[in-house]
């Protein structure tokens, strides 16, 4: 039977995305979920156990295309949450990277991002309801060394959430929360190729937790929740450290080769 409430989670098939369409089903949203590969279908498998109507659909996010196809999907019906949370990464020098690999980071974590969100919450705003999940990331306040146009880009989403959210501020009952964790335990890294890198090896916090996080702070209204005490740390202590110390501190983490200094440390 159909929900009364309805929600659309972007980049549901593993990870973050995957815990949030969990909890939205669990809280009795009927589900549209989306991502760029097949495994989007046997997510929304698993998303139905909780009795609510789940589809699916497969679209690539980084073109105004695919988020065209994710909207035409919903036929038409009134979209009360979503989950912004598709995103991609890649690892390495910025020198090295071919065009279409940077290009696709910036597409999907901005362009396509940004076209879905005002897609989305124009209407919101027109009836002054709706609320709005934006996976921004701890990264949006760290110059990225061998990770330059991810964290670039979080850093420009982490600013345009704030933005945005003042420009609707007289809609007072739509809500615009940004769930910023730190390195979190998916496929990211591995999509990104960077597990030959500090942080694609370390331990990492667990999505589920990372998801609730975001989801209790997106009920509650609130405007930001950095997940993890650790990465409220790291995230306080990033507007008070000089630029260079902390692009210096993430070269660390994440330049090809430091993932060799963990496994020596741990004696493999």
């Amino acid at each position: 039977m159909a929900s009364d409430k309805f929600a659309i989670v972007t980049g549901a098939s593993t990870g973050i995305g995957f815990e949030l369409a969990h909890l939205a089903a669990q809280d009795g949203y009927d589900l549209l979920v989306v991502a760029d590969e097949a495994l989007i279908h046997s997510a929304a498998q698993d998303f139905q156990r909780h009795g609510t109507n789940v589809q699916a659909v497969e679209a690539d996010l980084s073109t105004l295309e695919g988020v065209d196809k994710l909207l035409a999907s919903a036929n038409g019906r009134q979209i009360d949450l979503l989950c912004a949370n598709a995103g991609a990464g890649l690892g390495h020098s910025f020198l090295e990277q071919d065009v279409a690999g940077w290009r696709h980071v910036v597409d999907t974590n901005i362009t396509g991002t940004l076209y879905l969100l005002q897609k989305v919450l124009q209407p919101m705003v027109g009836r002054n309801e709706g609320k709005v999940l934006i996976t921004g990331s701890i990264a949006g306040f760290l110059p990225g060394s061998f990770h330059a146009v991810y964290n670039g880009t979080k850093a420009f989403i982490d600013s345009f959430a704030d933005a945005i959210r003042n420009e609707i501020k007289d809609a007072d009952g739509v809500t615009v929360t940004t769930l910023m964790p730190g390195a979190t335990d998916t496929e990211f890294f591995e999509r990104a190729d960077m597990l030959d890198t500090k942080v694609g090896v370390q331990e990492k916090d667990d999505p589920a937790k990372v998801a609730k996080d975001g989801w209790d702070a997106l009920m509650d209204g609130k405007a930001h929740i950095v997940s993890g005490w650790k990465n409220k740390l790291q995230a306080a202590a990033a507007h008070v450290t000089p630029a260079a110390i902390l692009a210096e501190q993430h070269r660390k983490m994440a330049e090809p080769g430091t993932a060799e200094k963990v496994e020596k440390d741990n004696g493999q």
